[in-house]
């Protein structure tokens, strides 16, 4: 049986993890003596809080970042850099396996390395954690302070003893895991997000307790590993925020790498017997118990607000939906802003830094950038992806806006044939009547890189008989967004001009 690692354990002897640790929360700090009244005060140093930082010291101005633990956030320590890095490393062993209907010859038994697979993950997070060093931030004018902050007044924080006054704050604290409430648990152990970048060695088998992105991602990960996977979730299918057939591919997908699912199932209970885990499942009434080694939970998030003593600076909020902010992201204290996880309901990194650079524009220039203006797309990256920007159609009948939708199967686009990545398609929704795009879900194997022709032309107001004109190259899975754009093209009234020609080639 492998010997799974003490959270942080591998992690302290390796050369990468100092390197990072050296880069994102250097040893021996120390604080700067606060200069007078800041500019801009900023809490949190994820991808919020870093872009923030960088564009008001970037305009000259007088900014502060205090992070209680590590720069770069979730994002960098515990979430997209390391699981897509481990993800990437878990498709590489899943086509392998397939190598023979690419014409390559029955691959030998293939043993999983899961020790190069983690030493990758770490040598990916140092390397990506020079870009926003402690050094570089310090560089570029910042002053940089550790340690946890909580409002003392309503212009006024403290951190490691010190008092720091602003003209201007931002919050971007992010979110934190929620970890459920399932006797024996605690007393069984488990994985978090967290946590599950320290393993040294893969458990035999897993329990993933959640079905969002996140679980998703993970779950199908480990069980191309080879890991016995299974997941439980509580609602009737995965990913509930997206469109069902869209999420039923995933769950097809992870069905076919051999992930066992459990649907519409809640985890009552967990103990222990003989080493293993034994976690009761209760599906309509119905118990099954399933036998593990490793759990992993802790994948949903709650505001990070606990700390901060809003209550000091006027700031409204609520524990579970976060910090109340208006539509230029200002909070009840007309002199804080907030950005990110702490106070949206999508909480993905380029929200946060979006939403962070927008709050410094309205914080500092008098704006009147709206967040609802904002055309943000995002992404779950199983295999295969899904991503999504603008309305689906249920929102646009909420609103009364009519709606009319293009779809191009991936099995139908050339690339996605020779490839072997048919699983997918491109829908592209447009007001009744217009060419104008209201939103789009793409799953295809790369349907995060492919999302982003369409919030371009989103924010640009380019509609779709735009994009039908753009000479794409050939072949590629893109090409799929053409094709959904000619078909809208095929809808159109004829022309006067072209039914005139008609009638004279027909005489």
């Amino acid at each position: 049986m492998p010997t799974l690692a003490t959270p942080g354990a591998a992690s302290r002897d390796s050369a990468h993890e100092r390197e990072l640790l050296a880069n994102v929360c250097p040893s021996g700090w120390v604080n700067p003596t606060p200069p007078g009244v800041y500019h801009l005060l900023i809490i949190g140093a994820g991808p919020g809080g870093l872009a923030a930082a960088r564009a008001a010291a970037g305009l000259g101005m007088n900014v502060a970042l205090i992070e209680r633990h590590r720069l770069g956030g979730s994002s960098l320590n515990y979430g997209c850099v390391p699981s897509k890095a481990m993800i990437r490393s878990s498709r590489l062993y899943a086509e392998m396996r397939d190598a023979p209907n690419f014409g390559a010859g029955p691959p030998p038994a293939i043993e999983v390395d899961f020790q190069a697979v983690m030493q990758r993950v770490r040598r990916i997070r140092a390397r990506i954690s020079r870009v926003d060093s402690a050094a570089r931030l310090i560089a570029d004018g910042i002053d940089l302070y550790f340690g946890v902050a909580h409002f003392v007044g309503a212009d006024a924080v403290e951190v490691g003893g010190a008092r720091l006054r602003f003209r201007k704050a931002l919050i971007a604290t992010g979110s934190r895991s929620i970890l459920p409430e399932i006797p024996g648990l605690a007393e069984a152990g488990y994985l978090t997000n967290e946590s599950v970048f320290d393993l040294t060695a893969l458990p035999r088998s897993l329990l993933v307790i959640g079905g969002g992105p996140l679980g998703c991602e993970l779950a199908q990960a480990f069980s191309r590993f080879g890991v016995q996977t299974i997941i439980a979730h509580d609602a009737p299918l995965f990913l509930p925020k997206e469109e069902r057939d869209a999420a039923q591919m995933v769950s097809d997908a992870l069905a076919r790498d051999g992930v066992e699912i459990h649907l519409n199932s809640e985890a009552i209970s967990v103990r222990v017997e003989r080493g293993r885990k034994l976690v009761e499942l209760v599906n309509d009434g119905n118990v099954v118990t399933v036998e593990v080694e490793a759990i992993l939970t802790g994948i949903g998030h709650t505001p990070a607000v606990r700390a901060l003593e809003l209550e000091a600076a006027g700031v409204a909020y609520d524990p579970e939906a976060g910090i109340h902010v208006d539509d230029f992201l200002r909070t009840s204290n007309p002199r804080i802003y907030a950005a990110g996880d702490v106070c949206l309901d999508h909480k993905y990194s380029n929200v946060a830094e979006a939403s962070a650079r927008l709050a410094v524009q309205n914080a500092l220039f008098f704006g009147r950038k709206r967040m609802s203006a904002l055309t943000i797309p995002w992404c779950t990256y199983t295999d295969p992806e899904i991503a999504h920007v603008g309305m689906y159609v249920r929102q646009a009948r909420e609103r009364n806006i009519p709606v009319k939708t293009f779809t191009v199967p991936m099995h139908d686009v050339d690339r996605a044939i020779t490839d072997g990545e048919e699983n997918g398609f491109v829908k592209i929704h447009v007001r009744e009547g217009t060419d104008a795009v209201l939103g789009a879900t793409i799953v295809a194997r790369h349907a995060g890189e492919m999302i982003n022709s369409i919030s371009l032309a989103m924010a640009a107001g380019i509609g779709l008989s735009t994009l039908a004109g753009v000479v794409h190259a050939y072949p590629t899975q893109a090409e799929a967004i053409k094709m959904a754009a000619d078909a809208y093209m095929r809808t159109r009234p004829s022309h006067p001009i072209g039914r005139l020609l008609r009638a004279w080639l027909n005489r």
